[in-house]
């Protein structure tokens, strides 16, 4: 049976939503938000609903302002190249394109870590990923944007892919990010102000959620986020996904001497939510049947066809969007994760924090209102 996505709150509590959400209270528009003089949206990378919540006492300006009901739903796959394309340009993966960490480029027949291997894989950030930004709707209705971030990534395909629209200014620490985003939002009426926050979704990959380094970065959002909001000024704070720990005992090695690899072009997606794409002339009827027996209980196996059917990647799926997506899904349960022995960089087994599957830990995500959308 196709796999399906978890059930969200309602509709307007999806990641999908935020953009257009925004966009809306920049127009005074009647809409979930209430009209603000200026908005400013703040992604805290890798900052699960659940987790937040688990670690409330070192997140205390964020889990008072947030209410039960401040959850949304983040899209499928639960990695940040989807998510965080779905939150900027208010679309699902199906339309933007962005379906995965890792996905076959159609026409040259190469994986593309989506992240950043734009320049060497030869990819243009404009044509890939074709949608509008939420900047270039505002600046088309005549608002000022901006996008506050790091400095390394002001030039990334990444970034020309989903802020292009907006004017990038780069700041250090998250204290420095915040204060930056508030001080633009407060001197541009009209404006639509993006803050990145990547830190603890760093310290998650390298030391897990429930580890001292997490705990640190997530002390320092909060105090950069207890920071005044500007009169007037609406703010949205959120994520792209959550994630869990995967321990080493609950990795799985897809290796060729035990088959893995038989009829297999490429493995690519993330280790917890593998494309996988069978070779031109091979079964893929017989492999998807072999890759469910091997997995039974370690992962849900899926076509792209049942995948596409379920609107896993959205009511939209685009036919270059589908041309990306592997011929096979492999959706790893728990804190598992599966791994492509074979591929050249292993870097990722390392990894201690995971996010790109479905559980309630990666799926939920903040979604909270402060200034002048406050509740």
């Amino acid at each position: 049976m196709p796999l399906m996505l978890p059930s969200s709150p309602d509709q307007t509590r999806s990641i999908a939503g935020v953009a257009p959400q925004l966009l809306a209270a920049l127009r005074g528009a009647p809409g979930d938000l209430r009209g603000a003089r200026s908005t400013v949206l703040v992604v805290m990378d890798g900052v699960g609903a659940i987790s937040l919540r688990a670690h409330g006492g070192h997140a205390r300006t964020l889990n008072g302002a947030m209410g039960k009901k401040d959850v949304a739903g983040s899209v499928f796959p639960t990695t940040t190249a989807a998510a965080l394309t779905t939150l900027l340009t208010g679309v699902t993966p199906g339309e933007h394109g962005m379906v995965g960490y890792r996905v076959r480029h159609p026409q040259r027949d190469v994986l593309v870590n989506q992240l950043r291997e734009w320049e060497t894989a030869g990819v243009d950030p404009y044509t890939w990923q074709a949608a509008p930004t939420i900047f270039e709707q505002a600046s088309d209705a005549g608002h000022p944007t901006f996008a506050v971030g790091i400095s390394e990534y002001a030039n990334s395909g990444l970034t020309r892919a989903t802020l292009r629209g907006a004017e990038f200014r780069a700041a250090g620490s998250p204290a420095d990010r915040v204060e930056l985003a508030w001080e633009l939002a407060d001197a541009h009426d009209g404006a639509l102000v993006y803050c990145y926050l990547p830190e603890a979704d760093k310290a998650g990959h390298k030391h897990g959620v429930d580890s001292a380094a997490w705990t640190a970065a997530l002390e320092d959002i909060d105090a950069a986020l207890s920071r005044r909001v500007p009169d007037g000024v609406g703010v949205v704070v959120t994520a792209d996904h959550g994630m869990v720990d995967v321990p080493a005992h609950r990795q799985l090695m897809l290796d060729a001497a035990g088959g893995w690899h038989d009829g297999i072009r490429h493995i690519g997606g993330e280790p917890r939510m593998l494309h996988v794409y069978t070779e031109p002339d091979a079964d893929a009827g017989a492999i998807l049947a072999r890759w469910r027996r091997d997995l039974e209980g370690f992962a849900d196996v899926i076509s792209r066809t049942e995948a596409v059917g379920s609107g896993l990647f959205g009511p939209m799926v685009t036919d270059a969007a589908r041309e990306r997506v592997g011929d096979i899904l492999a959706v790893a349960h728990s804190n598992r994760a599966l791994y492509d022995a074979e591929a050249a960089d292993q870097r990722g087994r390392g990894m201690v924090g995971q996010h790109g599957a479905l559980t309630p830990d990666e799926w939920r995500v903040p979604l909270i209102r402060m200034g002048a959308f406050a509740r």
